[in-house]
């Protein structure tokens, strides 16, 4: 049941010893604005991070050619190898754990090497598989991305990012079905692309032309060589298996030592990206671990200000109990109080965290920062707020019971 006359008497508590009052909230007024603040920049981490993978397969892996460190079958050490066209069907039908598989080739890094006209410049050239785009994800401004035809029929297409196509075209010109010289050989360009990811493989998708694997390994004389391999495992198998059965398979198939760790290279994404997740943790614990410790702190502070105000009341609480009010009542009285006080200051300081987090993000937005959307979710505000309760009734429980030791007649009695 609401008691007005409970409420009003704390809030007359409250007023009547301003600055008391002002100094006790602060400790939990600050607690809580650094939780908020230390929670919201945890976030526009983590959003940060995100946002470097979001478009880039996880699950992937990618493995290329080294020298050999070890003699084996008559080959001496410090031999030069490489990944080759027959590699590709070994390696679909020798691990059937792998979702996607592209062969990648690299080059034309010269000095002006795409050419429109008397527009031209130096941006980086790549052949490729349809199925790399479901590794390495570009968004599609314009056109098509490479497909299955272009790579059976050895087709002269292209597709080029968003820089490219400012370079060579302008801004906001579609440049589909128009020709480009790349490496001195046209090619039609079939579609313009933008990096979703900032995990770039060979350079910005932007600032890159994206040939079909076949003909860019045709037009340019490379052979049957693959620069390297990338590869997604399917769900629920970790990437580390798949990378070494590829290892196992491109081993004997080249006649390298099975012992050999170096003339393979390669990375793991979900290697990385797990790192990542686990550094994410650990910082979002450590955050809770310092903003809790803050606020206990200030619910200390709480604790002791509440016990002097129990001893400058002793004789108010003295001729309270004289007139009959019961443990309970006067218990109730204090922790009200407590609780009171210190909610008071958790929301003022969670308040000032949030409009200070939304200034940040404004300015942030506004900037290529790695950092983004620094902010807390309503529910870790409702968790905070939870916390702060908790704190409350702990910091006013010495002090009630402290109140409950008064005996009525020396309370009266003590001026």
């Amino acid at each position: 049941m609401f008691d007005l006359d409970r409420w009003q008497e704390i809030w007359y508590t409250i007023k009547h010893n301003k600055s008391r009052s002002v100094m006790t909230a602060f400790g939990v007024f600050w607690g809580m604005f650094m939780l908020v603040c230390m929670v919201g920049a945890g976030s526009a981490l983590k959003n940060g991070m995100e946002s470097t993978i979001d478009g880039f397969a996880t699950n992937s892996c990618f493995v290329y050619d080294q020298q050999t460190t070890e003699p084996y079958k008559g080959f001496k050490k410090g031999r030069n190898w490489s990944i080759q066209n027959e590699d590709i069907p070994l390696l679909l039908k020798g691990v059937p754990e792998i979702q996607y598989l592209a062969p990648v080739l690299f080059g034309g890094q010269g000095a002006n090497n795409v050419v429109r006209k008397d527009k031209s410049g130096t941006f980086n050239i790549k052949g490729n598989y349809p199925s790399y785009n479901k590794i390495e994800e570009n968004k599609l401004i314009y056109g098509r991305y490479i497909n299955d035809i272009d790579i059976a029929e050895k087709r002269k297409t292209c597709v080029i990012g968003e820089r490219v196509s400012e370079v060579l075209f302008g801004k906001n010109v579609n440049p589909v079905g128009q020709n480009v010289k790349v490496m001195g050989i046209y090619f039609q360009v079939i579609g313009v692309a933008r990096s979703i990811s900032q995990v770039n493989l060979g350079g910005r998708g932007e600032e890159s032309v994206v040939l079909p694997f076949t003909t860019m390994q045709q037009a340019f004389n490379m052979g049957t060589k693959v620069h390297f391999i990338a590869a997604t495992a399917i769900p629920g198998v970790r990437v580390k298996v798949i990378e070494e059965k590829i290892n196992q398979i491109l081993k004997k198939q080249h006649n390298i030592a099975p012992s050999d760790k170096a003339a393979i290279g390669g990375f793991n994404i979900e290697e990385q990206f797990t790192m990542f997740l686990y550094l994410g943790i650990g910082i979002a614990v450590l955050i809770w671990i310092v903003g809790a410790g803050t606020l206990f702190a200030g619910g200390i502070g709480v604790s002791n200000i509440m016990l002097v105000t129990v001893r400058e009341r002793t004789k108010e609480i003295g001729i309270r109990r004289a007139l009959g009010a019961t443990p309970r009542t006067i218990i109730r009285q204090i922790i009200s109080e407590s609780i009171v006080l210190t909610l008071m200051a958790g929301i003022a300081g969670l308040m000032l965290g949030v409009g200070l987090l939304s200034l940040v993000g404004l300015v942030l937005s506004q900037t290529d920062s790695f950092f983004q959307e620094p902010q807390i979710s309503f529910a870790v505000a409702i968790v905070s707020l939870v916390i702060l309760l908790i704190i409350g009734i702990l910091a006013g429980l010495v002090p009630a019971n402290r109140a409950m030791t008064i005996k009525p007649i020396e309370a009266i009695r003590e001026e």
